[in-house]
């Protein structure tokens, strides 16, 4: 007997492109794993309403969804149209409690409205602002990974990911976190897998223990 695939979505960090999973590797007798890029907004356009669009990249019926960072808080408004087999969010929150301190701030005063996007969308090499080795190292990644960098969508992004407004965790998902991550701190994360030593960027430092853990975990063999 033929044994069913399990098909698998992912959805990137905020202003990330998909190549974030190009060191994920799932065993390809039992998944089929599918990367779905951003969308450029339309002028105005509700979360909702961009949620609905991701959706129709979605090719397959009780799949299992997983998103990092802004893309988990994506994948969350997206299974609100959804049958899934499994909705999984890394280095992320599941409610507006979980959001950082700063962030509620920022919403409160309005703050991220201040930032300037529109420079960072200009800046074609990360590498001009870094000084010493590591930081060059850090920021040659970035330039690789955080390639949209379109104004609208990055003044879309930053304001639906400080506004977001989700008072409860959605039943039955599952959450990985690292404990060093900074933009989200694990302090203020209830109910999720840890991963020792792990970033916000750990799913493209700590791929290693995605290629190991992530299998077990879809098939709610580790909780």
């Amino acid at each position: 007997m033929t044994q069913q695939v399990t098909h698998v979505y992912f959805i990137p960090g905020m202003a990330a492109d998909v190549s974030i999973f190009e060191h994920i590797k799932l065993p390809e007798n039992e998944f089929e794993c599918h990367l779905i890029p951003w969308k450029i907004p339309n002028k105005k356009e509700s979360m909702g309403d961009y949620a609905k669009r991701m959706c129709e990249e979605i090719k397959h019926e009780n799949c299992v969804l997983i998103g990092v960072s802004f893309g988990g808080v994506m994948v969350q408004e997206m299974s609100k149209y959804l049958v899934l087999k499994k909705l999984i969010i890394i280095s992320s929150v599941k409610n507006k409690h979980e959001l950082p301190k700063r962030m509620k701030i920022a919403r409160k005063t309005k703050a991220y409205k201040l930032l300037p996007t529109s420079i960072v969308s200009r800046i074609d090499n990360w590498e001009k602002l870094a000084f010493g080795d590591f930081a060059k190292k850090r920021a040659a990644m970035y330039q690789r990974y955080l390639s949209i960098n379109h104004k609208m969508y990055l003044d879309w992004a930053i304001e639906n990911m400080v506004c977001w407004d989700q008072e409860k965790t959605p039943e039955g998902i599952i959450h990985i976190h690292g404990n060093k991550d900074i933009v989200f701190p694990i302090s203020n994360i209830k109910n999720c897998i840890t991963v020792d030593q792990g970033t916000h960027v750990m799913i493209v430092n700590r791929y290693r223990w995605f290629n190991k853990h992530l299998p077990e975990i879809i098939k709610d063999n580790l909780h």
